[in-house]
């Protein structure tokens, strides 16, 4: 069944597929200076680019604008890879065109950053590059800022106003159908399966309580009242919201056990 797909103007069942080895042979032949071949190859991969647009549909721009700006990454990437090293092309492309077109929504941004933030941010950037390229490790905020001469707290802030929010949906990794995404690196230990089901037990067992009963519990465990102020309230003695209390922890004990 042909799977049809308009985005930006483009029918995705119109665009041709390539295996890893065709795309690889077709790039081969671009960068010896096949035109054709480099037209081949870059609407082949219009997909990557498609599907990256898609990530970002909840911004302001224009899709079309955010589409033209992903194909530039998509053909800085086709010129810059390098087919010696094993690597599938859309592992490399995706970071470099969604890198591209965050670069484009910051620069078109409404937030306006100050000149001289900006200013340090960039050359904090280019002292990163160049300590991690004679260095060859990661640089740390305290070697740049030692590199700059300027207070640490400076270059964590200044970078930090030209980074975007990124979403948990975006990708860090991509390989044909197989996409890692941001989400999917983070560890919740306190939402688990477990908990969550720990949670539906009580609240249904909660549900199972008499009003009086659940009033009593949240008073007493959730607004932190005592027995007293709470008899005080409901309008029977502290005996009567003892015993009620007991019985009803009581029977929480036997609807979650």
């Amino acid at each position: 069944m042909n799977s049809r797909v308009v985005i930006c103007g483009i029918d995705t069942s119109t665009l041709p597929k390539l295996s890893h080895a065709e795309g690889m042979e077709l790039l081969k032949k671009a960068h010896n200076g096949d035109e054709k071949a480099r037209e081949e190859f870059l609407t082949a991969n219009l997909r990557l680019v498609l599907s990256i647009v898609q990530r970002f549909s909840g911004k302001k721009e224009c899709a079309d604008d955010i589409f033209q700006v992903g194909c530039i990454g998509l053909i800085k990437a086709t010129e810059n890879f390098d087919t010696s090293i094993g690597l599938r092309f859309s592992t490399y492309a995706v970071p470099m065109i969604i890198g591209e077109i965050r670069r484009f929504l910051r620069d078109s941004s409404h937030l306006r950053i100050s000149r001289s933030i900006r200013d340090t941010a960039y050359k904090a950037l280019q002292a990163r590059q160049e300590i991690e390229s004679t260095q060859n490790c990661e640089a740390s905020m305290e070697q740049v800022a030692a590199a700059l001469d300027i207070p640490y707290k400076s270059v964590v802030y200044a970078m930090d106003a030209i980074s975007d929010p990124v979403s948990l949906f975006d990708p860090i990794y991509h390989d044909g159908g197989e996409t890692v995404m941001i989400m999917d690196q983070i560890s919740d230990m306190k939402n688990t399966d477990e908990n969550w089901l720990t949670s539906v037990s009580i609240e249904e067992a909660i549900g199972r309580l008499n009003e009086r009963e659940r009033q009593i519990l949240n008073l007493r465990f959730f607004e932190g009242k005592t027995q007293v102020e709470v008899s005080e309230e409901v309008g029977i003695s502290q005996a009567q919201v003892s015993r009620l209390e007991k019985a009803a922890l009581s029977s929480l004990k036997k609807y979650i056990s």
